[in-house]
């Protein structure tokens, strides 16, 4: 019997995606772990991966279409003993109908996409287990869960009968993956409920000349995950005022120092290193709402906020506050080409205890950012610039940077966020303590 390979959820939050392309062809055989086709989900294109042997008797949709359900059947493999031709032939009339809607939806029309677009619940994945208490896993699947530490009974396979594949294991934590999917269960339930949405037959355009651009699955999500951050947590908003002119100079001859090694250091990857300071010292910050428990985390996984062409994304520096800042330079540079080309992996942009936006290159002063759920906080930072400033008793000029914390006031007070954001001013005011 022929195994279907269903459209995976490559993250969370990915409802529907684009078979951006196929990587094999009718007719191919393929392995566990060959690469299939690249996908494009609500954060990136990602590769799929084979989790069976066989060959490639039908495929079902055709590259380039677009929201394709999580759980639709995109090809059909043919095992051991079968004829990949008899098998395409058998199971086109009744595999035709269905695939259909996913294969016109390059071609549809404007009002159809809007109404496509609208989320859906996901397929229920099947349970990983068979034949008493084997679990069916991918042999890559099974290698990142060992290094990772990761349970496999503890995870929910994507892939075809329930199958664990390299997604699935990567979205998962070590040790946390069945009490994170039980404690997640009733806000995801929540989350999936329709709530009232514009759509473009419903705003009126009053006559103004008007060219329209259909959202990418990017756009999608930010816009759903944006108006839900909004509406439900509420924000408490605090700033202050830090003098850049010693964090300047400290940058200055640390890229001198680095040169020969090719490292030059931004003034964001200093950001990055003291807001992850400024967390660990006040840990009550570094926390995340999670309904029925306040989660506090013991590491400053930092979120930083890149602009890529298909839109905002946030990989993540992973315990910042324990990197040296040419670790997190390094490091930085590395995701941000990631991002802008859609390369960043599920794990490289899935979690975060805090976010940090800076937007002081367009030379905005001072910003509120929206909090990246379920987080507690990001920081917000402008341009530092010329401003009169109390020096030694006496008026001055300094170069001085707004800074703008966002904070979740469920989870955490006001005095609490004030507190780091005094420790974030002083950490850059004498930043002799980020090298230290």
């Amino acid at each position: 019997m022929p195994t279907p390979i269903k459209m995976p959820a490559l993250s969370p939050t990915m409802e529907e995606g684009t078979l951006a392309k196929w990587l094999v062809k009718e007719g191919d055989t393929v392995s566990a772990g060959d690469i299939m086709a690249e996908i494009e989900t609500d954060k990136a294109t990602m590769e799929f991966e084979a989790v069976d042997e066989g060959t490639i008797a039908k495929i079902e949709i055709p590259e380039g279409s677009e929201g394709v359900k999580v759980g639709t059947v995109i090809a059909l493999l043919a095992g051991d003993g079968e004829d990949a031709g008899e098998v395409a032939a058998s199971a086109a009339p009744k595999e035709e109908a269905a695939a259909a809607p996913a294969k016109e939806a390059p071609k549809k029309s404007e009002s159809a996409s809007a109404t496509q677009g609208e989320a859906a619940v996901p397929a229920a994945r099947t349970a990983p287990k068979a034949d008493g208490d084997r679990i069916i896993a991918s042999p890559l699947a099974k290698r990142i869960a060992e290094q990772k530490g990761i349970d496999l009974s503890a995870v929910t396979g994507s892939g075809p009968n329930g199958r664990i594949v390299k997604a699935d294991v990567e979205a998962a934590s070590p040790g946390t993956a069945a009490k994170a999917d039980a404690a997640s269960a009733p806000s995801q339930a929540a989350a999936s409920a329709p709530a009232p949405t514009a759509t473009a037959a419903s705003v009126p355009d009053f006559g103004i000349p008007y060219e329209a651009e259909k959202l990418n699955n990017v756009r999608k999500v930010i816009a759903r995950r944006l108006t839900e951050a909004k509406q439900t947590i509420p924000h408490i908003y605090l700033t202050v005022d830090v003098r850049l002119d010693a964090l300047l100079k400290l940058r200055g001859e640390l890229n001198a120092a680095l040169e020969p090694q090719g490292v030059k250091l931004s003034v964001n990857d200093l950001l990055i290193k003291a807001l992850a300071r400024a967390l660990v010292q006040v840990p009550k910050c570094n926390v995340s709402f999670a309904g029925d428990e306040l989660r506090k985390f013991s590491r400053a996984d930092i979120s930083v906020a890149v602009a890529a062409p298909s839109g905002l994304i946030t990989p993540i520096v992973t315990d910042a506050g324990a990197k040296s800042i040419s670790a997190i330079s390094t490091e930085m540079k590395e995701l941000a080409g990631k991002a802008r080309d859609g390369k960043l992996q599920p794990h490289e942009y899935q979690g975060g205890t805090a976010s940090l936006s800076n937007l002081g290159m367009f030379g905005i002063k001072q910003f509120d950012a929206v909090i990246n759920p379920p987080q507690g906080m990001i920081l917000a930072v402008g341009a530092g610039e010329k401003r009169p400033w109390v020096i030694d008793d006496a008026l001055g000029v300094a170069t001085v940077m707004s800074a703008t914390g966002s904070f979740d006031h469920r989870a955490i007070d006001g005095a609490d966020g004030a507190d780091l954001m005094k420790v974030f001013k002083e950490l850059c005011e004498a930043p002799l303590g980020l090298v230290a």
